[in-house]
């Protein structure tokens, strides 16, 4: 829902705080009430973000998380929280955000997600609606990391390091679309490239400048997306998450900001768990 890993911990921090100062004995459903809870502190989090996103340098890319392979078996779970989604995300208002991530992603019926936002379940309907509209135009179909992508991301970096510009032009989709983070303090491009001789041409420009001896890259999942990531004498200089659709890829999202990077080696199961239905 927040896009930040920082900004989740600190909204359970804040829950796990209001929790703690009531009688659990007074609550007849604890889950129904940390849902609320902890809906109602994201939305308060995503209105604040909205200021501190105005002023961000470059082009902004959520927190990357390191996921384990297992979810790329679930389906929503995988695409829910994919980089591409995460954008789509971004451009909603904070209530239509959190009623498409309650009820699209985890469940939740329009008269429960009514009880947590507070707002009446014809509301939530209306709003429902119109974010899942919203997100299914813009959002971008892609493969999770399977054998079959990793073997194209193997063929990506190994075009990329040899400088083999038609096997690297061969993997990029026409309408190839490259997104770099650099939060203003490294170096990044500052706005999307599009296009495959555009994207082939600056990629094989980095790769010239920024891979040295000491330069170690190997792959990952990030994401729930087949991923690489490169280490300069053992530190994290950069992570590259691809979108792959029908073995090209369409999407490259890289990571340079350090302050989003400091995580990058914690695994991530993101189990969802088994949801028990509540009333309000």
């Amino acid at each position: 829902m927040l896009g930040s890993a920082t900004d989740a911990e600190d909204v359970l921090q804040e829950s796990y705080l209001r929790w703690s100062a009531v009688d659990p004995a007074a609550v007849e459903h604890p889950r129904a009430y940390l849902v609320r809870v902890v809906t109602r502190q994201s939305l308060n989090h995503l209105r604040a973000a909205k200021a501190r996103r105005e002023e961000y340098v470059g082009t902004w890319l959520p927190e990357p998380i390191r996921t384990a392979p297992e979810v790329s078996e679930d389906v929503i779970l995988n695409e829910s929280v994919s980089m591409a989604m995460m954008l789509v995300l971004e451009t909603l208002n904070p209530a239509e955000r959190a009623v498409f991530v309650l009820h699209d992603v985890f469940g939740y019926t329009h008269g429960e997600i009514a009880a947590s936002i507070g707002k009446t379940e014809v509301t939530v309907r209306q709003i429902a609606h119109r974010a899942r509209r919203h997100v299914h135009a813009r959002r971008r179909r892609f493969e999770p990391d399977s054998e079959a992508t990793r073997e194209i991301v193997q063929r990506f970096l190994l075009a990329t390091t040899t400088g083999e510009v038609q096997s690297l032009m061969d993997l990029l989709a026409p309408d190839v679309v490259q997104v770099s983070d650099g939060g203003g303090k490294v170096s990044a491009a500052r706005h999307p490239i599009t296009g495959r001789a555009e994207v082939a041409r600056y990629v094989l420009g980095v790769a010239r400048t920024s891979v040295s001896a000491t330069t170690r890259i190997e792959q990952a999942t990030y994401n729930g997306m087949p991923a690489a990531r490169s280490l300069t004498d053992g530190e994290l200089d950069w992570l590259l998450a691809f979108e792959i659709h029908d073995g090209r890829i369409t999407g490259l999202y890289v990571m340079r900001n350090p302050d989003k990077m400091h995580r990058a080696d914690a695994v991530h199961p993101l189990n969802r768990g088994e949801r028990q239905p509540w009333k309000p």
